[in-house]
């Protein structure tokens, strides 16, 4: 299989390749304890499903009739393992995964803006278990990579393209700020959820620009704030109990910072209030959800009193 170190035109590969590598040598240290996620993979690693469905709401990967009932339950008790499944729903050898996000809604808003994906060279930035890039998967790109830090989301999806074999597709244990490492290398990067977790979303819209080609297109998702000033919330200490949310724009906000940074032909193409019918609690995400972050008496304020989410869609280009 070819690694997507083949398919990129950066002169940091050397630089890639040593991180890469570091990265590896840590996740195959038994004493952190990521052996749970790598011995059961190896005892499932022969499966292979034998058809693929990446154009339905559900990512189907196989059916119930490529196993035998051992192989099906041990696949089914590797996929409880990897609770909780945020992104989806997926359907693996039968088994469906109700994840947390109706993550079809999100596709289907960006599906009227996204360019033609047919051999292209993508980034998903934060890609979770990969949910979307399975559904990128259908649209021919040449290449997909993952930048996914979190090493539970980086198995949960390497477990799935093992049974996909999708070889177009690759994921790494990168976060956004590794983007400085891969300059004018990608015609597409989705960044979906991530730039209000980012304390200077400025310097991270600039890494995102400076890794497009030139002519390169940034489909940018986040979330934010209703209103027709070019502000955001900065919350004191959690916004909708989440630690890690920094700056929450209004699309006017939003809109600004990709102009100052540099990209053109901007395009706020969606903004939406959030609600419980895309986010929230399933059996195979039994934690808080949405509605744990609303307040009960004001479903137009969060828990904290501030205004409730709403999520905004970009379409940006590197010109």
């Amino acid at each position: 299989m070819l690694s997507c170190l083949d398919f990129l035109p950066t002169a940091l590969k050397d630089e890639i390749r040593r991180l890469h590598e570091e990265k590896q040598a840590w996740i195959n240290q038994d004493k952190k304890g990521f052996v749970r996620y790598r011995k059961p993979m190896e005892a499932v690693s022969p499966l292979r499903a034998s058809s693929l469905d990446l154009n339905s709401d559900a990512v189907r990967i196989g059916s119930r009739a490529d196993l035998s009932d051992t192989e099906h339950e041990q696949v089914f008790r590797l996929l409880k393992d990897f609770m909780p499944w945020r992104k989806g729903p997926f359907s693996v050898f039968g088994i469906d995964i109700d994840a947390e996000w109706q993550s079809w809604r999100k596709w289907n808003r960006l599906l009227p803006a996204m360019p033609d994906l047919r051999g292209k060279i993508v980034a998903d930035i934060g890609c979770n278990n990969g949910y979307y890039m399975f559904r990128m998967a259908a649209h021919e790109p040449r290449m997909v990579l993952g930048f996914e830090p979190y090493v539970h989301h980086y198995f949960a999806f390497s477990l799935l393209n093992r049974f996909a074999g999708l070889e177009n597709l690759h994921i790494d244990l990168l976060g956004i700020e590794h983007l400085p490492l891969f300059p004018d290398c990608f015609d597409v990067i989705f960044c979906l959820g991530i730039l209000y977790h980012r304390p200077s979303p400025l310097d991270a819209l600039h890494e995102l620009r400076t890794a497009l080609q030139p002519g390169g297109c940034l489909l940018l998702e986040s979330q934010a704030i209703s209103g027709d000033q070019p502000v955001a919330l900065f919350p004191e200490k959690t916004y909708a109990k989440v630690p890690g949310t920094w700056f929450v724009p209004t699309p006017s906000c939003l809109h600004n910072w990709l102009i100052r940074v540099g990209f053109s032909d901007i395009e706020c193409f969606c903004f939406h209030p959030m609600s419980s019918d895309e986010q929230r609690r399933t059996e195979w995400m039994i934690f808080e959800s949405y509605q744990d972050f609303i307040d009960k008496t004001n479903p137009m304020r969060t828990i904290e009193g501030h205004p409730a989410p709403w999520r905004v869609f970009f379409k940006a280009w590197k010109r």
